[in-house]
C-alpha cells in the first residue's frame, strides 16, 4: 500500500487540473482514471464538438461566400476526414495532459478505482490490484447522459439507431434525417453541425424555447437563425416513444406526430456519476443524485471533496477547473472559495452565443432593480463588415442600486472569446462609471460591450 496526501478519482477537467495544482503545491498526488485523461470534455464533448463545428463553419463560408464577393464552386464535406481530424486533435491534447502530469510528478493510474472506505490511516482506494491510501480524497467522477424511460429509447440505443454525445461525434456517414431530442446546448451544437453538412434536422424540445436558461432575447434570435438555415423545431412537445422509423411526440394541442429519422440524438441532460466505485462506503450527503458540497468543495465527510459535474452545480468544464483548484487550495490551507455568479456559458454554433451572470428574467425574479442595455451588433464596425445580414445583439444587465454589471449576453461571431470580459466585470464588481473609462481596441467586436454601457 502506498500513501499519498491526495487521491483524485477521475481524470476529467476537475481531476487532471486539480492533480497538477496539488503536485505543484507540494502534495503527493495520485490520479486514478479508468478511460482516458481529459474525461468527457476532451474525449467526448467540448473539444471534439468544436473540431466538428469549425469544419462546418469553413464549409458554410464556401457555400455563402457570394455574400462577400467570393465565388466558390465544387466545395464538399468529407465526414470521414472531419472525424479523423477531430480524433487527431483529441489525441494530441490527451497526450499533452499526460506529459503535464508526468512533468508535475503526479502518479497516474489508468484503471477503475474503487473506494474501500476510510479508517485511521485515511481513505483507501483500490485500483489495478493495488491499494492507495490518502489523507484527502477528491471525487471528480463527472456525469453521464440522462436516458429517460421513453419506450424504445434504450432498446434502440443498443442497436446504434439512438445516439448520445459520445456516438454522434464519431458518425462516419452523414444521416439524411437526424432527430434531436432536447434543445439544450449539446443538442443545438450537433443540430447546427449536421444541418450545415447536409442533414435534415428536427429538434423536439419539451420547453417552449431553446437553449434552456439562456436570456430570452438571445434565445429567440438563435431560434430564428436556426430556422432560416432549415432546422425544424417542435417546441413544447413531449416525446412519447422512439420507433425504428422516427420519434413519436405529442404536440401542445395533444396531437400525436412522428418525426422521421435515420438517426436519433438523445440530448436531454446529464446526471452525476455516483455509483459503481464504492461511494456508499463513505455515505456523503446527497441531493438530487449529486454529492453536496459547500463553497470550499468540502462534502459532509471530513477530508472528502467533490469537484466538477459530480456535485451537480454547474456542469461546465471551466467550472470544474476552478472547483478543483478551490478544493486543492483549501487542502493546502489557502483561503479560497467557489463563487458561481460569474460563470460564463457558450453555445459554439454559428452565430455563437456567450452569456454570463443574471438574465433579465432571473434578475427580476431575484428582486434586483435593474436597467437593461440592449444594442444591435451592427453598431460594431467589424461585426458589420464580417456579417452580411447578421442580427446579433449585446445585452447588459445592470444593478441600479450599486451601478454594477450583473449580466452580459451576446449573440455574434467571437462571442465565445469575448464573454470572459463580462465575467471579469461581474467578478470584480467595478461600477459602470469605472468600466466606461476602459479603452477598448477599434475596430473590434468586443467594443460593443462598452458602447452598450453608454446607451
Amino acid at each position: 500500500m502506498e500513501n499519498f496526501d491526495l487521491i483524485i478519482l477521475g481524470g476529467g477537467p476537475a481531476g487532471y487540473n486539480a492533480a497538477l495544482r496539488a503536485s505543484q503545491g507540494g502534495l503527493k498526488t495520485v490520479l486514478i482514471e479508468k478511460r482516458a485523461l481529459g474525461g468527457v470534455c476532451l474525449n467526448e464533448g467540448c473539444i471534439p464538438s468544436k473540431a466538428l463545428l469549425y469544419s462546418a463553419k469553413i464549409y458554410d463560408y464556401t457555400k455563402h461566400g457570394d455574400k462577400y464577393g467570393v465565388a466558390v464552386t465544387g466545395s464538399s464535406i468529407d465526414q470521414k476526414a472531419v472525424v479523423a481530424r477531430k480524433n487527431k486533435v483529441v489525441k494530441t491534447l490527451v497526450s499533452g495532459i499526460g506529459a503535464q502530469e508526468k512533468h508535475a510528478g503526479v502518479t497516474v493510474v489508468m484503471a477503475d478505482g474503487k473506494i474501500l472506505g476510510k479508517d485511521g490511516e485515511g481513505f483507501k482506494v483500490e485500483a489495478d490490484g493495488k491499494t492507495y491510501c490518502g489523507v484527502n480524497l477528491l471525487l471528480c467522477t463527472g456525469s453521464m447522459p440522462v436516458m429517460p424511460p421513453i419506450p424504445g429509447l434504450r432498446e434502440l440505443y443498443e442497436t446504434g439507431y439512438v445516439m448520445t454525445n459520445r456516438e454522434v461525434l464519431d458518425l462516419q456517414e452523414i444521416p439524411k434525417k437526424l432527430v434531436v431530442i432536447g434543445g439544450g446546448v449539446i443538442g443545438l451544437e450537433m443540430a447546427s453541425y449536421y444541418n450545415s453538412v447536409g442533414s435534415e434536422v428536427t429538434i423536439i424540445e419539451m420547453l417552449d424555447h431553446i437553449a434552456g436558461p439562456t436570456d430570452a432575447d438571445i434565445s429567440k434570435i438563435l431560434l430564428n437563425n436556426y430556422k432560416a438555415k432549415g432546422i425544424k423545431f417542435n417546441l413544447g412537445c413531449k416525446v412519447t416513444a422512439v420507433l425504428p422509423e422516427g420519434v413519436q411526440f405529442e404536440t401542445p394541442d395533444g396531437k400525436s406526430e412522428i418525426a422521421p429519422a435515420d438517426k436519433v440524438l438523445c440530448s436531454i441532460g446529464r446526471r452525476a456519476v455516483t455509483q459503481g466505485y464504492g461511494l456508499e462506503t463513505l455515505n456523503p450527503v446527497m441531493e438530487r443524485g449529486a454529492v453536496v458540497t459547500d463553497e470550499y468543495l468540502k462534502t459532509s465527510v471530513p477530508g472528502l471533496y467533490a469537484a466538477g459535474d459530480i456535485n451537480g452545480k454547474i456542469m461546465l468544464a471551466h467550472t470544474a477547473y476552478r472547483e478543483g483548484e478551490v478544493a486543492v487550495n483549501n487542502i493546502l490551507g489557502k483561503k479560497d472559495r467557489m463563487r458561481y455568479n460569474a460563470i460564463p456559458s457558450v453555445i459554439y454554433t454559428n452565430p455563437e452565443v456567450g452569456c454570463v451572470g443574471e438574465t433579465e428574467a432571473s434578475a427580476k425574479a431575484k428582486g434586483y432593480d435593474i436597467e437593461v442595455k440592449k444594442l444591435s451588433m451592427a453598431y460594431s464596425g467589424r461585426y458589420l463588415a464580417e456579417n452580411e445580414g447578421g442580427d446579433g445583439i449585446c445585452k447588459v444587465i445592470i444593478d441600479k442600486k450599486y451601478n454594477r454589471v450583473i449580466g452580459v449576453h451576446l449573440i455574434a461571431n467571437y462571442a465565445a472569446e469575448l464573454i470572459y470580459g463580462g465575467a471579469m466585470m461581474i467578478e470584480t464588481e467595478m461600477t459602470v462609471d469605472n468600466l466606461k473609462e476602459i479603452v477598448f481596441p477599434h475596430p473590434t467586436v468586443c467594443e460593443i460591450i462598452r458602447e452598450a454601457l453608454f446607451e
